[in-house]
Order: structure tokens, then sequence, then C-alpha cells
């Protein structure tokens, strides 16, 4: 397939004005295709005359072309370009008829049959260049164009679409066209989808998933249109301009590659947020969070989109902040902000110290290959975090006004980093684009470290800077608290610019002094000695959660970078989260703790004792929630439990009973959790797998079992796995990784030992046939990263330098071996 480059882009942007498609999708053609035709109507601008350009389609079968009704040779098709010849300046007609593939793997129109009552789902998701999979189009964001889409579906099928759809009969439903929108946020779902409608400020509200999932979804639909209409009317307080389209419907669908997508009127949503097990409130915030998100996206990308994608940050950097800060706003989740230090930020921090980091605003992207990477915790956790701080230097009210500016003057058109920046320099007298150039053209994340100097029975603070950029931070005063053995209380909080000008007194010594206080800005912290060993002694006694996570990230951080030993960051989660209070401080810090610490910067060795610390923490927490006050807690320590326990006798006697002691009875994914360590313990077998999943059988259910297999310690159980994922490409997207996610175990390292060579050329060659989606499969879950070791390592390396693998999995294999060599480091260290 040919990418488009931006050169590509821009040439074909000077030449044409695209008004229309018209576009008519018949879904009844059978299981694997469906027809689709196209009715493009363009301009030629003038001086543009006898000029070539093409068009973009990747058909099953392209039945016919004509051109202002004059066929063209459909066997002029080149891969994924149709051309167009000897265009004269004027309007013109284009006309496809295609035959084109469900997909099987989240791009393009994907075909998806619910295991629990064999019902069939079709969705798009069109999203960087997949448009061209469902029907023909100029396929380049800044070709806005009006879409009338009209669809044939099965009998008992709801279609939705950006506008609101009309049902003609006879399985005839047509949308209310759409404004000015990219080609890329094109959306379609239909099926027999279960439906909670409502009303909101004169436009329709609606809510959907499938059939078997609707007692769940009713079960939250209330809190998912609270949420909802809640943010609508806070981001109407922030926005001049009112939403821009006839509707507003959330579909949660099956198979989503993404968290959601934001398509304008019609988004969607990866369906496990739907749920059908007990959640934690973190998970629930987490859902109202991508929900703020997307519908931020409605004005900042939808209603003003990108260029090109060199400025993608321009919509996600900007979603991701407003997402997290209306949510706060605007909602009972009031403390969302500790969530994203702790679980979301990390993300960033991780991508910036990698060989492949980026800027937030790269320079160039030369194609659209080339923009799909980007699409990482840079320009998610890294860019909102840019944008915290620039509220925090710019103040809000000057943020907003520049905000609406860059609507009024970009709506339903175009526009890139420049057009952005302007728009905010005309609402203030600060000088944002030096700003923007140390903040969003640099890569890596700056240091700031404190240096307390004493005299004359006072304190003076000097913070040495590590980076480049500028930063107004918040620094936390903590005096030893007395009336608690250990606590720290807060004395001041003072407001500091980086680079300083001059020390900042400070009165006495403090017992902790804290940087980055707040998490306003985007660094790592590092601790003087003595409050190193405040930090030690009595963190979980810090006032605020946000403050805690900032102290945590530091911890972090110095595991990472081999400052701090792997065990003592353990031992302070030991001594620490029994008694911490937030549920996302208390997740990400397990999470950190056993996927990465015990599982990757612990030597196999001291692998065992990491667990069993892990346990004792877990069963801390199991103990102090018995009383049931806190249900969330609880279950939080259940889950980690079953992940680290290294005998199965324990939660064998769960899964046989169907409960915890005390609670919380096993729902499916608790079942499915307990069933999927045993079989990495080698206590279960398929006959119990097969059990369970006649028990559950819908998708989830099928994922869970595909896992277990695949975790089974037997030879011929890996076998068939290994087969699964890269010998065929009959498993779905989800399948792939539920399969990948239980393959490789610590505990069998032995028994896989040999397919971790054969991983780099079997990798390469099913991201080869099968496309990015799975690519970024292969990369993500199939990377045997429990393999901490010099001969993966040179593998891996060898594979980059010889083998050529597609940009997706080269990416995903860039990360992962860099990964690799910093759990080395730190083992060395």
């Amino acid at each position: 397939m040919s990418v488009l480059t931006r050169d590509e882009a821009q040439t074909r942007a000077q030449l044409l004005d695209v008004h229309r498609y018209t576009i008519d999708l018949d879904l009844t053609a059978g299981d694997e295709t469906f027809d689709s035709l196209t009715v493009i109507r363009f301009t030629v601008r003038a001086g543009q005359d006898a000029t070539d350009t093409f068009v973009e389609l990747k058909p099953a079968e392209l039945r016919s072309a004509t051109l202002d009704g004059q066929p063209l040779d459909p066997e002029s098709l080149a891969e994924n370009r149709l051309p167009l010849k000897n265009l004269t300046h004027g309007e013109h007609e284009l006309r496809i008829d295609a035959s084109m593939r469900y997909s099987r793997t989240g791009e393009g129109m994907h075909r998806f049959t619910d295991p629990t009552d064999g019902e069939t789902y079709v969705y798009t998701q069109l999203f960087l260049d997949d448009v061209q999979r469902t029907f023909a189009a100029f396929d380049q964001p800044d070709l806005k164009a009006v879409f009338e889409l009209s669809v044939k579906a099965p009998d008992g099928w709801t279609v939705l679409a950006n506008g609101i759809t009309e049902h003609l009969g006879e399985g005839r439903w047509k949308a209310a066209p759409t404004p000015l929108i990219s080609t890329y946020l094109v959306a379609v779902a239909a099926g027999p989808w279960h439906s909670v409608r409502t009303e909101h400020r004169g436009l329709p509200f609606g809510i959907h998933c499938r059939r078997s999932l609707a007692p769940h979804l009713d079960a939250d639909a209330d809190e998912i249109l609270d949420i909802t209409r809640a943010c609508f009317d806070r981001y109407h307080e922030k926005f001049q301009e009112p939403y821009p389209f006839d509707s507003y419907d959330q579909a949660f669908v099956p198979e989503f590659n993404a968290g959601a997508m934001e398509n304008p009127g019609l988004v969607t949503f990866r369906d496990e947020f739907v749920y059908r097990s007990a959640v934690t409130d973190t998970e629930r915030q987490t859902r109202a969070m991508v929900i703020a998100h997307e519908m931020a996206h409605m004005w900042f990308g939808d209603l003003v989109t990108l260029k090109w994608w060199d400025d993608i940050w321009l919509n996600e950097s900007f979603a991701e902040y407003m997402g997290y800060q209306t949510l706060t706003e605007a909602t009972r989740f009031t403390d969302t902000w500790t969530d994203f230090g702790v679980a979301r930020k990390p993300w960033g921090y991780d991508a910036d110290q990698r060989p492949s980091t980026h800027p937030v605003a790269p320079d160039a992207v030369d194609d659209t290959a080339s923009a799909l990477l980007n699409f990482d915790g840079i320009s998610y956790a890294k860019g909102a975090s840019a944008l915290r701080q620039l509220v925090a230097w710019l103040g809000e009210k000057d943020f907003l006004a520049g905000i609406n500016t860059h609507f009024t003057r970009h709506k339903f058109a175009n526009a890139t980093l420049a057009d952005f920046i302007d728009s905010l320099a005309a609402a203030t007298e600060r000088d944002v684009h030096a700003w923007a150039e140390s903040w969003l053209r640099t890569t890596g994340v700056d240091t700031l470290t404190p240096r307390i100097t004493a005299a004359d029975g006072t304190c003076t603070l000097t913070v040495d800077h590590d980076g480049s950029r500028p930063h107004r931070i918040a620094v936390g005063v903590y005096d030893q608290d007395l009336a608690d053995e250990g606590g720290l209380t807060l004395r001041e909080r003072l407001e500091l610019d980086i680079p300083q000008t001059e020390a900042r007194p400070i009165g006495k010594r403090p017992a902790l002094l804290l940087l980055n206080d707040g998490d306003l800005t985007y660094t790592k912290v590092r601790f003087d000695p003595e409050s190193f060993q405040a930090v030690r002694a009595g963190l979980s006694g810090l006032p605020g959660s946000l403050t805690r996570a900032v102290v945590w990230n530091a911890l972090r951080d110095t595991v990472r970078d081999g400052r701090l030993p792997a065990a003592d960051y353990l031992e302070t989660a030991r001594v620490h989260l029994p008694r911490e209070t937030d549920l996302a401080v208390v997740q990400g810090v397990l999470a950190f703790a056993g996927v990465h610490v015990a599982d990757r910067y612990l030597r196999p060795e001291e692998r065992p004792a990491g667990l069993a610390t892990l346990a004792a923490l877990c069963r801390d927490l199991i103990r102090r929630t018995e009383d049931g006050d806190n249900p969330g807690l609880r279950l939080v320590a259940v889950r980690h439990y079953i992940a680290v326990a290294s005998q199965p006798d324990t939660i064998a006697a769960w899964l046989a009973d169907g409960v915890v002691p005390g609670g919380p009875e096993l729902d499916p994914e608790l079942r499915w959790r307990i069933l999927a360590r045993l079989a990495v313990l080698g206590a279960t077998d398929e006959a119990a797998i097969a059990a369970e999943l006649r028990r559950d059988p819908s998708a989830t259910g099928q994922e869970g079992a595909a896992r277990c297999r695949a975790a089974l310690p037997d030879p011929e159980a890996k076998s068939r796995a290994w087969e699964s994922m890269f010998a065929t490409d009959e498993s779905s997207n989800y399948l792939f990784t539920a399969t990948a996610q239980g393959f490789w175990q610590p505990e069998q390292a032995d028994l896989v030992r040999a397919y971790v060579p054969r991983y780099y050329e079997d990798a390469v060659a099913v991201a080869a046939r099968r496309g990015p989606a799975i690519a970024d499969a292969a990369g993500r879950w199939a990377f045997p990263a429990h393999a901490v070791d010099t001969e993966n390592l040179r593998l891996g390396e060898d594979c980059l330098r010889e083998a050529d693998p597609v940009p997706a999995l080269r990416r995903k294999l860039v990360d992962q071996l860099d990964d690799l060599a910093r759990a080395l480091s730190v083992r060395e260290a």
C-alpha cells in the first residue's frame, strides 16, 4: 500500500476543493464483504488545467469508476490509488462502485458476531487513513467536505452515523448531511443495538451497546448520561462556539483498538467501558474522563481540525487536558489530576526518555505511516502536561480567550501550530511563541533538584535545573507533625519560577521540601537527602493525594534511573500503601510494582521475595477492608493478590467457593483472573478452562479462555497458542492480544526460551501480512518482555538492523528494547 506523504497532501490541497461525498453502503452482501458506492463532487482550482491527481481506496473488487460520466479503467488502480488524469479547471463528479472487505482487526469496517447470542454488529474506525477501507476518498484531513450517507442493513438493525439517521423502510437508512468534516471523522455503526435515548438542550443524546450488554448499560445509564450532560454544559460555559453537530450519540462497540474515537455526533468507545463486573470508583472516573476527552474533541479536532498529522498534539493534548480539567470542575470526580499524575503522566515520562522520543509538536511528519507512530504518551500525557503548565503560567482567563479566538478564526476549517499560537498570543502580552519553542519543539524530561543552604539559623533554596524549559512550580515546605509520629504537615507552599534568578529564603530547615507540589509542570524531581529520609518514613502521612502522587512518581523515577534499589521501592510500598486513602495512587503504585519492579527490575533469584512482599501488602489491604467500608480498595487488593500469588492454594479455594472470604463474590472478571494465574502456576487444565467458558461464553469469556490456554505450562499448549498468533490470520485483534498476554510468563522462562528467537522472525511476518493494528499488538503484547537478558537484546537489535519491520512494529520494538536495556541497567545498579 502507498502511504500518503506530506508533500503529496499539500500538492493535492492546492489543486482541489472537495465539496460533497454521497455514500451508499450495502451491509447485506454477505459475511466477508459489503458494497460501497461513492460519488465525490469536487472542483479543480483555476490555473490547474490538464493536471493529474489520485483518489484512495482499498477494495476487494473495484467494479467501476467514472469521472464526469466517462469510464475509468479499474485495472489502473495501483495498490490503493486510482489515478485521475488530465483534470481541467472547474467542477467534477467521480463515481466509484466497489466491494469492500470487512475487518477483524478494528480497522475500516469491523465486523463482530457476539458469541453470547449470535448477533452481528459492524462499525467503522477510519482513523488515520482507513477511510479507504470503507469508501473512496481524497483521504487527508485538510480536504473537508459534506458527507451524505445512506445504508442498507439487515432487518432488525439500527444504523447510527454522524448525523441523525432516519429509517426509510425495508432496511434502508439515511443520515442527515454533516457539516464540513474531515474524511477520517466519518462514522457508521450498525447492528441490533440496545439504546438508551434522551434529549438535552434541544439535542438528541443516545448511548448504545450490543444487546448482550444491555443490563449492564442500563445499570450505568444514569451515570453515563449525567456525566455527558455535565461536561456538555461546562464546555458551553468555556467555549463561545456552540456544539456544532445535530446530535450526540455514544456507541460502546466490540473489539475496539483505542479507548474511544471522536467521530462528530457519534463517539465510539471500547465496550469494556460497559462494566460486566465490579469496578473501582477510579475506573468509573477513567470512563468519565474518556467521555469528557472525546467531547472536547467536538471543538478541538472536529470543528477545528489539524491541517496535517504533525499537529496531532493539537487534537490530543487539548482533549487530554480539557477532559481531566472539565471532569474536575463539573462532576463528582474532583481528584482527577491525581489519577493523571500517577497513572497517565508516567506514560509520557517513559516515552520521552526512549530513542523514539519526539517533540510534542514535531517540525515535520513525512507521511501517514510516520504520523500513526506519534499517538503516544508524548502527544497525550506530555502535551496535556505542557498545556497545564501553560495555563499555570498564562492564567486560565487568557488561555480560554485564546482558545475561543482560535475556534472563531478556524471553525469548520483546518489550522496549524502557528495558527494556535497566534490565537493565544492575541489574548496575552506574554511571549507565547517563545514558550512554544521551548516546550513544544524540544524533547526529553527536565530534572529539578533542590539544594538547601543553612546559615544563621535560616535556610535558602536553590533549584538545580537540568534541562532547557522554563517552569512555574509550587514548592511544598513540610515539617514533622508532632502529634503524629512520622507524619508531615504543610508549613507553606511557595510559587517559584525556574530558572531562578536568586536563592529563595524558606526559614528553618523543613523535614521535607517537595518541588512541583501540585504537579503543575512536567519534570522529574529529586529529593535532598533529608527530604528523602522524611519521604521514606512519612509518605502516607502527607496531606493531599496529588502531593503523594508527585512523591510516588519521583520514587518511580529513582528506581528507573538506578538510584533506588527496586526492593527498597517495594518495601516503601509495603509500609505506606496500607495507609493510603486514594484508590488511584494504590492502583498506580501496585501496577508499577508488579509489572515493572517484580517482573523486570528484580533479578530472577530476587523475584520470589518481591512477590512475597507484594502478597503481604495485598493481605494487609484485604484485612484493612474487612468491614466493607471501602469495597473499591478491597477489589484492588484482591486483584493484585491474585496476580502475585506464588502458590495456588488460597486463590484456588476462592475459585472453588465462588467468593473471597469476607467478599467480594467472584464475578466473571475475577474468576478469569484467578484461572489465568492458576494456569501460570500449573494448577489448572484445559477441562477447567472449557468449563469456565461454558459458564461465561461471552466475548470476554472467549478472551479469558484464550489467555488461560496460552498460559498453561505445557509444550503443546504453547505451540497451539503460537500458531494462533503467528501461523494463521484468523484471530481478531482482541483474541490475538489475549493469547499474547498469556503466553510469556516469568515462571515459565525455560519452557518458552526457544520461542524468543522465533518471535522476531514471526512478528515481522505477521505485522507485514495483517497491518498496523496487529503490528502494534505483536510489538506491545507478544514481545518477550520477561526475558531480561543480553541475548534477547541482541536478537532485537539484529531484527531492527536486518529484518526491516513495518513502521508500527519497528516503533514498538525500539521502545521495548530500550525498556529491556533499562531493566538490565537497573539490575546492574
